[in-house]
């Protein structure tokens, strides 16, 4: 399972729906390339059949993850505990800090998107405002207190 928004979602299937569109130029490329003579030494066709491979590797990627994605549903009502899809606010060492639960696939630590699988995330998950949580990262044990969460 991929948990994701649906403008992530949205974004995925745009890059697909390209990728796909993409085949018929490098299809193109490959019989021009073809034309050319010795394919043993063509580095036009080499570098078809390369972009051709990563090409498709990608669209396997992204229909594997469309498949599998699970869409976050936008909450626009206050939630009582962390759960993915929700921005909280938390202090730490005295500073305010806001984090939004995202699927892996979104995540983006220096934004504030922290997905539900990193020890962050995870530990934020199920707990409830006033809560304390105790992370543990590369430098120590840290606590964050919840303060709130939308």
């Amino acid at each position: 399972m991929q948990y994701i928004s649906q403008e992530g979602l949205d974004e995925h299937k745009k890059e697909l729906e390209e990728l796909k569109l993409k085949r018929q130029e490098i299809a193109l490329r490959l019989e021009e390339a073809k034309a050319l003579g010795d394919l043993a030494e063509n580095v036009e066709y080499s570098a078809a059949k390369e972009a051709q491979a990563f090409n498709e590797g990608k669209i396997v990627e992204l229909e594997q993850l469309l498949r599998e994605a699970v869409v976050i549903e936008g909450n626009n009502k206050k939630s009582n505990i962390v759960q993915i899809g929700c921005t909280i606010e938390v202090k730490a060492n005295g500073k305010n800090k806001f984090f939004t639960i995202v699927g892996s696939e979104e995540a983006d630590p220096a934004n504030g998107k922290i997905s539900n699988e990193s020890p962050l995330g995870s530990a934020f998950l199920g707990h409830k405002e006033g809560e304390t949580v105790e992370v543990e990262t590369p430098a120590g044990k840290a606590n964050y207190k919840i303060v709130d969460i939308n």
